[in-house]
This record gives structure tokens, C-alpha cells and sequence, in this order.
């Protein structure tokens, strides 16, 4: 795209519509009169004189918990100096969307027409009652100084500039891990700063905190090298002045030095200084838009260089967003009266920290890469990266406690996890609990398509996280090429070609000829089918030679459960296998079946298939609450769907009193407590919303999942194939590696439930 191009897009993209990026939304209900009286007149009074009685229920009854004000006076915005506050103000409406999607922090940007310390401080200094946490922004130095040091010394709330302090804290994380890649130690590393600024600044004492020393840092700014002959220097660059007299210019201090960070303008660092660099040097160059010197041309004078820039097109951005929402989350929630240097500390050694942890699968999709990992061109996690919110945040409450600024503590850090994850609309606590279950007991399960690359790498990741020992079916030499080509890495795991297996080969002939002898299937017949995969692996969980198989990302669900039936066949005293699955949802996980196996249901497996898996869900959860679904209200339309539904949950009720079931209902009473009491209040079902869902057949539930996945938002685990007698999961056709995890996942706690099952008294009394 063209600059001419870019620039008109960006205009548009802020004129179009509504203007700006931002709007002030309600978070209660207003819908009603009775509504309106209590957020405003009269009902308002209540809380207002709450808080005059004590002021510390501000944050009970109000926003203020929650609210940051992101203040600049536009004297240094972006690269373009000082264009004054009106002209800031789409940088700070784009700073307080990027708090409220990253840690679901409410802004109000402030741009104020001050210019003085004095007058600047006053201003905001005033504003205190109404926010948590305040956010310089876009302040020129050395101005910004004495105003963050005022303001913190001043004011009972989190003060931070994060123009300074969020670079020092990212860039911190990235040279921590930098070094360690590169064989450095920060206390021996030779660095040099080109920019003298604000964010040089800070980022020269966070390192130095870090355990660079002093001595060993050179400064430049835009008159020179900092060293203690200068006159112009203020205290604070006076500071970072060397002693060295064989430095007079960037390039004489390049030479031999192991860091390089800018913070200052593009294209002033040649190919040639890179050259004259110590071995395996580390390079920030994050001037924006144009760094110091680019990607290509590092990358180019040095293959041992790890290079960082401030580009979001290129690895290993250090970008802010990496910081300062996360920061001021765990700030807030904490109530902290400043965020201190500890809190900072903390923040740098929890990014640092967790690029060396497994990426999720999500992060991968996002930037369109197969297998992240850290590396020369991931020292710091990618913004999209979910985890940053629990990481992050966790990490700089916790530290706000230790170091004693904290006003409220948090003692359940396992439910303040659950609360950030639910922010974002990403808590998955169910399927969370189900992999540390998995984790537990981790099981062996194989894969009946381990020549692609989505399967491989879901066995990469269930074998690193500990949740199932892979045994990986397909041509050898088409997997080791793969795991060759993606740099995947499974160990000694176990891997068989079908076609060469022969021992085995003929004892599962001899075993599914044996059952099927009988229904036209010849000895040569059973051999050739004995070497199709799904039959194969179908073989090995009957032989307990694996605990689950995973198949169906490449072929349709017929062709995966036909093996399973013949091979392995239905558990006692089931009469139909079924499908679920497991929707996670903003409200919640709800189990949907059944959404894949029985067409058009009689009444009678109706019946079985509820029992089926109202049974299988109280594996994951303690009580199933049931609801089977019609278009009709308890008799409120005739027809064959509802009469046949009715009659199946009458049979249930008497057959099966102990579990909690009604129907038939239409699927927005069963998931609304409110409007089944107010309407039928003689529900089974009253007080809680349902979790369990039974369609009326596999149309409906198919529909209504699909719907659900792409227009909710919701995501899907499954389908949970229930009633065989020993664990076989099918993935959807063109399943994404998150979604074979998930099942994975699902396929060890259901054979654990087996084999604790077979396990017990009772069973072993069957037997």
C-alpha cells in the first residue's frame, strides 16, 4: 500500500461513521422507567451518601475502580513533536482503546492546554476523586520528568508515564532474554543508547536495575556523545555522561559493543557498524516509524545478530501494549497508591519469563506462523497473546503487595486468573480443569492421521504440556519430514506404518475377520482393511496397547465411527452411540447432543440419548441440568417434535427421578431462569439456567452449534462421540490444532472415567 493510499485509509478510518475510536457505553440496565429512577433521581442519592460516609466506597458504588485518565498536552506526540493537544487526541483515544481490549480498562482521554509544570501538575492533581490511575502520555522532556515525579509524590493513585516506563519494561524483558540467547551477561555487556530522551532515559535505568553497569553504557544525543566535558547537559543526562575519551561518535562506540538500543531517528546505524560489533550482538533499534537501521539490512551485515524494532511487520516488536494495560490492571485491582519500582521489575521478569513458555496455538494463527518458539526471532511474546492479562498483571499486583502499596490484597489467585480471563471473554475455567484432570493421569493416545502438519503439532503439544503420550500413525518418512520442515520435536515417540507393522498386522486381521466373518467379510478383505488407519488404531485401544483414538480431520465422520463400531463396539447397556459437544460461551459452558450421530430420534432414543449424555457431562461438571428443546412451551404447540419430546422427558421423570431434566421448552426459556419462572413456574429446571441441551434431532443441534461458533462467538469442543466401550473422539473435518488439543484433552479424562469404571467393584463383579 502506498503512503498516499495509507494516509487516506487513516483518515478514514477515523472520519468515517462515528468519529474517533472511543464512546462511553452503559454497564446496567436502562431499559424500563424503574430503570432510570435508580441509576439517576432518585435512586442516585443512595450511593452518594454511601460514599460521604465513606469515601472509600467510591470504588464500590462507581467506575472509579476501573478508569484511567490517559493525559497528554501534545508537546511530544508520536515523531511529531510538539503539534499540541487537539492534535494529540487521536493518539490517546488509540491509547484508551488498546487498554480497553487488552485488559478491559475504561478511558477518558484528556487533553489539557498546559504547558508548564506548574500548571499541568495542578490540573491533574484535581482529577484525583474521579480516576484509579492516571496515564502520561506524549510529554516533551524534560518537562515529563518533574511531572511524573510530582504527580506520584502527590497523588494516592497509580501515576505512570508510559512513554518512559513502558519501553524501559518491555525492552528490559527483551534484553534479559536477548542476552541469555546470545551467551551474554548484562553485567559484562558493553551497551550503547543513541537518544537521550524521555524513553532513553528510562530505559538506561531500567537496565542498569537489571545489572548493567554503568561504566559500561555510552549515551548519545542529538549534539554527541553524554560525557562529562559536556555544559549543556541537565542532571538527569549528567547522569548517563561517560568518562571515556576514545569516544567522539556512534561509530567509534559501536565498535566491539555487545548491545545497541535507539530510541532516537532512522537510518542512522550503517551495515558497517554492525559489522564492527562484538560476536552475537543484540540490537534494538526501535525508532518509528523507521528505526535506526532496518530489518533487512541487520540481518543482512550480521547472521549472529538478534535484531528488535518498534515495526509490528518484522519479529520481535517492542511495542508498549506488551506493558501498560497489564500494569495498570493489576495496579487497579489491587488498589495501589503508585506503581513503584518493584511492580515495574515484576512486569519485566513476567514477559520475560513467558516467551520461554510453549505459544498457544491462537498466537501462531494470529501472525501466521507454524511453530513459534523461543529464539533469535522471539524474545518477547507477541501482543496477541492472551496470557499477558493473567502473566502480567498477577505478577505486578502481587509485587504492589509485597512492597506494601497495595490497599486491597488478593488471596485466591487462582479466581483473580479466572477474572482477568473473563474480562476478555476468554474464561475457560471447564475446559482449564479438564486439562489439569487430563494432566493427572496423562494417557497414551494415537493418532490415526500423524502425517499432517495440524496433528503433529497438537502431539507436540499434548506430549509438552504432559496431557497424553502420542503414538503417531501414517508414513514414517512423510512424518519425519514434516516435524523436520516445522521444527517440531517429539522425542522418541512412538510411530507406526500400518503397512509394515506385519505382526500386529496379522493378529488384528485374525480379530476383526473373527467378528466379522459372518457379515461377508473375507480373511484378504479383513487384511486389507485391517491396514486403513482407523481401524488399525481402533485395533490398539481394543488391545490395550493405546487408551483413546483421535482420528477425522481428513475424512468424514461416517468413515472414522464405522471402525470404531465394528472394532470396538458399544459399552454395556448402551443401545446407540451419540454426539456432544461442549460450547464455551461468555456465559458459560453449555453441552449441546445430540449434534452429529441420530437423525430424527424416536421418543425411546430420546430417552437413551439424554441418559447417554446427561451422564458423560457429569464428568465435567457436578450437576447436568437438562432441558430438551422443542418450538413448543409444555404443550404450548401440538406436533410431532413436541409431543415426542414431552413424552421422552415424561419417561425420564419416572424412570430417572434423581436427574434434573424438563422439557419440552424452547431454548431461550431453558437458558433463562428469570422468564421459566415467571411464566412456568413449576419447572424442574427453576432457579438455574439449563447446561445441557437435547435437541430434537441432529438437524437443529447441528444448526444451532454452527450458529453459535460463527455468530456468538462461541467456541467448540467436540463432538464427544459418547456410548462406546472404549474412548474414540472424532475431530471436525479441517479441525485447527487448538480444536485437536481440545479433544485430546477430552478423549484422556474419558478414558481415565473408563478405565476408573472398569476398575471398580462392581465392574469387576460383571466380569
Amino acid at each position: 500500500m502506498n503512503k498516499p493510499n495509507r494516509k487516506q485509509d487513516a483518515l478514514n478510518y477515523h472520519s468515517k461513521g462515528r468519529p474517533g475510536k472511543i464512546q462511553v457505553v452503559p454497564t446496567k440496565p436502562t431499559n424500563s422507567q424503574r430503570d432510570l429512577t435508580l441509576a439517576y433521581s432518585p435512586g442516585v442519592a443512595e450511593p452518594c451518601r454511601a460514599i460521604a460516609e465513606n469515601v472509600d466506597d467510591v470504588y464500590k458504588y462507581t467506575a472509579k475502580g476501573n478508569l484511567v485518565a490517559v493525559i497528554s498536552n501534545g508537546t511530544a506526540v508520536l515523531g511529531l513533536g510538539n503539534i499540541g493537544p487537539e492534535a494529540s487526541k487521536p493518539v490517546m483515544e488509540g491509547k484508551g482503546l488498546l487498554f480497553k481490549i487488552y485488559a478491559d480498562i475504561d478511558v477518558f482521554d484528556l487533553e489539557i492546554n498546559a504547558k508548564t509544570v506548574d500548571e499541568f501538575v495542578t490540573i491533574v492533581k484535581a482529577l484525583e476523586p474521579t480516576f484509579g490511575g492516571i496515564n502520561l502520555e506524549d510529554i516533551s522532556a524534560p518537562t515529563c520528568f518533574e511531572i511524573e515525579r510530582r504527580l506520584k509524590a502527590e497523588m494516592k493513585i497509580p501515576v505512570m508515564h508510559d512513554d518512559q516506563h513502558g519501553t524501559a519494561i518491555i525492552s528490559g524483558a527483551a534484553l534479559m532474554n536477548a542476552c541469555e540467547i546470545q551467551g551474554k551477561k548484562l553485567d559484562k555487556i558493553k551497551m550503547v543508547v543513541n537518544g537521550a530522551g524521555a524513553a532513553a532515559v528510562s530505559c538506561s535505568k531500567m537496565y542498569l536495575s537489571l545489572g548493567v553497569k554503568k561504566e559500561n553504557l555510552v549515551m548519545f544525543d542529538i549534539n554527541g556523545v553524554l560525557d562529562t566535558s559536556r555544559t549543556d547537559l541537565d542532571d538527569i543526562r549528567m547522569e548517563f555522561a561517560t568518562e571515556r575519551k576514545d569516544v567522539k561518535t556512534l561509530a567509534d562506540a559501536m565498535k566491539n559493543a555487545d548491545v545497541f538500543v535507539g530510541l532516537s531517528a532512522g537510518n542512522v546505524v550503517t551495515p558497517a557498524m554492525l559489522v564492527s560489533m562484538a560476536k552475537n550482538p543484540v540490537v534494538f533499534a526501535m525508532a518509528n516509524p523507521e528505526p535506526e537501521i532496518s530489518y533487512d539490512l541487520a540481518v543482512a551485515a550480521r547472521k549472529d545478530i538478534i535484531m528488535a524494532t518498534g515495526r509490528s511487520d518484522f519479529p520481535n516488536q517492542v511495542n508498549n501494549v506488551l506493558g501498560f494495560p497489564y500494569i495498570f490492571r493489576g495496579a487497579l485491582d489491587v488498589r495501589a497508591t503508585a506503581i513503584n519500582e518493584e511492580m515495574k521489575i515484576a512486569a519485566v521478569h513476567a514477559i520475560a519469563e513467558m516467551a520461554k513458555k510453549p505459544v498457544p496455538e491462537a498466537v501462531n494463527l494470529a501472525y501466521n506462523i507454524t511453530n513459534l518458539k523461543f529464539g533469535r526471532d522471539y524474545i518477547i511474546p507477541k501482543p496477541m497473546d492472551q496470557r499477558l492479562i493473567t502473566e502480567v498483571s498477577s505478577a505486578v499486583a502481587r509485587a504492589a503487595m509485597e512492597s506494601g502499596v497495595a490497599r486491597k490484597a488478593i488471596t485466591d489467585w487462582d479466581a483473580y486468573n479466572e477474572e482477568l480471563l473473563s474480562r476478555l471473554g476468554t474464561n475457560n475455567k471447564l475446559m482449564r480443569d479438564i486439562t489439569n484432570k487430563a494432566k493427572q493421569a496423562p494417557k497414551r493416545v494415537v493418532f490415526a492421521e500423524a502425517d499432517t502438519y495440524k496433528i503433529l503439532r497438537a502431539a507436540q503439544i499434548v506430549k509438552d504440556e504432559g496431557i497424553a503420550t502420542p503414538i503417531l500413525l501414517g508414513n514414517i518418512e512423510k512424518i519425519k519430514a514434516i516435524m523436520r520442515e516445522n521444527e517440531l520435536d517429539l522425542g522418541d515417540v512412538q510411530m507406526i506404518d500400518t503397512r509394515d507393522d506385519c505382526a500386529r498386522l496379522q493378529e488384528f486381521t485374525e480379530f476383526l475377520f473373527k467378528k466379522r466373518q459372518r457379515r461377508g467379510l473375507t480373511k484378504q478383505e479383513a487384511r486389507k482393511t485391517i491396514i486403513d488407519r482407523n481401524y488399525y488404531g481402533a485395533c490398539m485401544v481394543q488391545f490395550g496397547e493405546a487408551d483413546a483414538l483421535i482420528s477425522g480431520l481428513t475424512k468424514n465422520y461416517a468413515d472414522t465411527i464405522k471402525p470404531a463400531l465394528q472394532i470396538i463396539g458399544t459399552d454395556e447397556g448402551v443401545n446407540r452411540v451419540a454426539g456432544m459437544y461442549l460450547m464455551i460461551t461468555q456465559k458459560g459452558p453449555v453441552f449441546f447432543g445430540d449434534t452429529t450421530v441420530n437423525i430424527n430420534p424416536s421418543v425411546e432414543e430420546l430417552v437413551d440419548i439424554t441418559v447417554l449424555i446427561e451422564k458423560a457431562v457429569s464428568y465435567f461438571i457436578p450437576k447436568p441440568r437438562v432441558a430438551l428443546l422443542s418450538y413448543s412451551n409444555f404443550g404450548s404447540n401440538k406436533g410431532e417434535i413436541p409431543e415426542k419430546t414431552a413424552e421422552a422427558v415424561r419417561i425420564l421423570h419416572e424412570k430417572y427421578p434423581n436427574m434434573i431434566v424438563d422439557g419440552e421448552m424452547q431454548a431461550n426459556f431453558a437458558l433463562n431462569p428469570e422468564l421459566l419462572r415467571d411464566n412456568f413456574e413449576f419447572s424442574t429446571l427453576n432457579g438455574k439456567p439449563a447446561n445441557t441441551l437435547i435437541f430434537p434431532g441432529l438437524a437443529s443441534g447441528n444448526i444451532a452449534y454452527k450458529l453459535l461458533q460463527e455468530i456468538g462467538g462461541a467456541e467448540a469442543v467436540g463432538p464427544i462421540l459418547l456410548g462406546l466401550k472404549k474412548p474414540v473422539h472424532v475431530l471436525q473435518l479441517g479441525s485447527s490444532v487448538r480444536e485437536i488439543v481440545n479433544m485430546v484433552t477430552i478423549a484422556v479424562v474419558d478414558a481415565q472415567e473408563k478405565s476408573r469404571a472398569a476398575a471398580s467393584p462392581k465392574a469387576r463383579k460383571a466380569k
